[in-house]
C-alpha cells in the first residue's frame, strides 16, 4: 500500500508536468510558425545575392561574415536545455557534438564552445574546453532580443580571428513524438550553406526558373553589411526556437512515459 500511495503521488506530479510542457509546446509552436515566414524570406534574399556572385566579389575583412581563411580554430554553438527530465534530448546533442569533434580532430586546444543552455556549458567546461560565451535561462518562448548578445559576441570574435569557422548543433523539432539532431555550418557564409531540396534547388525559392540580375541601391557592400547580420540573427534565433520547441516536446514525452510507467506499476501492485 505504501508503494502504491508513493507511486500515485509520483504519477500526479509527472502528469501535471506533462500538462505544463504540452502547454508550453503549443505556445512556442504558434510563435515559431509566424517567425519562419520572416526567416525563410531573409534566407531567400541572401541566397539570391549569393547566386549573383556578390559573395565572391566581396570576400574581404570589412564584411566579417564572408571572410574565409584557413581553419585553425573551430567554434561550435551547442544548444541544450538548462535542466533535466527531458529524456535523451541533451545526450543526443552532446553525443553528436563529441562525434563531430572526433571526426575532425577537434580538441580543447583548437575548439571554442558557444553554449546556449546550462547542460552543454557545464559538460564542456568539465571536459576542459574554453567556453567563449554561454547563455542560460532562455525563456520558454524565447524572444528575439535574447540572441542579440550571442550574435554580437560571435561577430566580434570572428572578426578578431578568435576562430575561423562556426558550426551549429541542436535538436530539430520534427513532430510531437520525435526530434532529430541537426548540424549546420554557419560561418563563413558560403553559397554551399543554403538549404536545397533533392533536385538542388534553393528551398523557399519562388523564382527558381528566372535569371537573377540585380541593380543595387545602395552599393552591394552596404547592402551585404546590412543583410548578412540579419541573416545570421535569423539562423541563430530560428535554431534556438526550434531547439526550445524540441525541448518542450521531449519533456512532454518523458513525463507522459513516466506517468504511464507509474500506472503500470500501480496495476501490478494491486
Amino acid at each position: 500500500r505504501r508503494r502504491i500511495d508513493s507511486t500515485k503521488k509520483t504519477s500526479q506530479i509527472t502528469s501535471a508536468m506533462y500538462m505544463v510542457s504540452s502547454s508550453k509546446l503549443t505556445q512556442i509552436q504558434k510563435h515559431t510558425s509566424t517567425y519562419l515566414d520572416y526567416a525563410n524570406h531573409v534566407e531567400a534574399i541572401v541566397a539570391h545575392l549569393s547566386q549573383a556572385h556578390l559573395f565572391e566579389q566581396n570576400n574581404r575583412s570589412d564584411i566579417p561574415f564572408l571572410t574565409q581563411r584557413p581553419i585553425k580554430t573551430t567554434a561550435i554553438l551547442v544548444i541544450t536545455s538548462d535542466r533535466g527530465l527531458v529524456g535523451g534530448y541533451n545526450n543526443q546533442v552532446l553525443k553528436t557534438t563529441d562525434q563531430f569533434m572526433s571526426d575532425h580532430d577537434l580538441t580543447a586546444d583548437n575548439t571554442l564552445i558557444f553554449a546556449v543552455g546550462g547542460k552543454g556549458a557545464d559538460y564542456y567546461n568539465k571536459k576542459g574546453f574554453k567556453i567563449a560565451f554561454e547563455n542560460r535561462d532562455i525563456t520558454d518562448v524565447p524572444k528575439f532580443w535574447e540572441v542579440s548578445d550571442l550574435v554580437r559576441e560571435i561577430t566580434k570574435q570572428y572578426a578578431a580571428e578568435k576562430f575561423d569557422a562556426l558550426e551549429l548543433i541542436f535538436n530539430h523539432f520534427a513532430n510531437r513524438l520525435s526530434n532529430r539532431v541537426t548540424h549546420e555550418s554557419i560561418l563563413p557564409i558560403k553559397a554551399d550553406n543554403f538549404r536545397k531540396d533533392d533536385q538542388g534547388n534553393l528551398l523557399n525559392d519562388k523564382y527558381q526558373n528566372t535569371v537573377h540580375s540585380y541593380d543595387f541601391e545602395p552599393e552591394p557592400e552596404v547592402l551585404l553589411k546590412s543583410v548578412l547580420p540579419q541573416f545570421a540573427q535569423s539562423l541563430l534565433y530560428g535554431a534556438i526556437l526550434d531547439a526550445k520547441t524540441a525541448e518542450h516536446s521531449a519533456s512532454a514525452n518523458a513525463m507522459q512515459t513516466a506517468t504511464d510507467n507509474a500506472k503500470d506499476l500501480i496495476s501490478s501492485l494491486i
